[in-house]
């Protein structure tokens, strides 16, 4: 369990926008060693120097969490100029707007490839040297809410499943991880400002085929160009000390709205009112 932040070293993936810049911005607060990591090298280079000038303790690092190469090198890279890790937000991920019928297999692909396999790439890249650091280490895994229930007639439906296996994983990888000293919490934010939509078609490779705009709805198409900024929406550079407090305490999950208790009660509600279903008299 991390307690003492200060000095330690800090790897945020997906850390040159939204809620990864948000979490760098914290962590550099707190007296860290700050390696931002993005697949845009000049959004990553922008937020270290952000950092940088204003007394912290920063330097970017080019990831692309979809190919195993490219995250052994960011490693590499990071244990060269740092030291190895104490504390890794595997926090890259995308965004599709679509309905389920409008997604197609490259989407779906996609949208795993990052938000599923990018964050196992990238925990096996850096586990080596959390490892040297443990107990003194700590892995962050990005999720969302829509990781712990599924909101109907928003349609993010990879996405959420997406997400739904991301919580999976990180509660199973806690489990593992805990002999070892190494602590395990997965992020799942509710609505915060960002550009997620954005960035995901931006940052799409070629092999993953041509993005394209929802079809059947405009603003649905307006959305995945403008950056989240619903009434609710919480500011990026808010999530960091909710990340920073639940590291410090080993907090499985890490939950940002709290007035969206309501919505995961009522999934669990209804799975239990299906057990009570499946136990009835037929």
């Amino acid at each position: 369990m991390i307690r003492d932040l200060s000095g330690k070293v800090a790897v945020i993936t997906g850390g040159g926008s939204g809620i990864g810049r948000g979490i760098a911005l914290t962590f550099a607060r707190e007296g860290m060693v700050v390696a931002v990591a993005d697949i845009q090298s000049d959004a990553a280079a922008a937020v270290a120097t952000e950092i940088n000038d204003a007394g912290g303790s920063a330097f970017a690092v080019t990831a692309d969490v979809t190919s195993v190469d490219s995250l052994a090198a960011a490693a590499q890279e990071v244990e060269n100029r740092s030291g190895a890790v104490n504390l890794l937000c595997a926090n890259a991920g995308v965004l599709r707007i679509a309905s389920l019928d409008q997604h197609t297999i490259e989407d779906w692909e996609y949208t795993l490839s990052v938000n599923v396999l990018g964050v196992v790439k990238t925990v096996q890249a850096f586990l080596p040297q959390l490892r040297q650091n443990a107990p003194d280490a700590h892995i962050v895994n990005t999720a969302s809410l829509g990781g712990l229930v599924s909101v109907e007639g928003f349609p993010i439906g990879a996405y959420t499943a997406s997400k739904y296996a991301c919580v999976g994983f990180s509660e199973m990888l806690r489990g593992e991880l805990a002999p070892e000293g190494i602590g395990v919490s997965v992020l799942c934010p509710g609505v915060v400002e960002s550009k997620l939509a954005q960035t995901s078609s931006e940052n799409r490779p070629a092999s993953f085929g041509e993005h394209r705009a929802p079809e059947a709805d405009g603003a649905l198409a307006g959305a995945e160009r403008a950056t989240i900024t619903a009434p609710q929406a919480m500011p990026a550079e808010d999530v960091g000390p909710i990340v920073i407090r639940a590291v410090r305490e080993n907090r499985l999950h890490v939950l940002t709205h709290p007035q969206s208790r309501p919505l995961v009660a009522r999934r669990f509600e209804a799975l239990m009112a299906d057990f009570d279903f499946a136990e009835a008299d037929g």
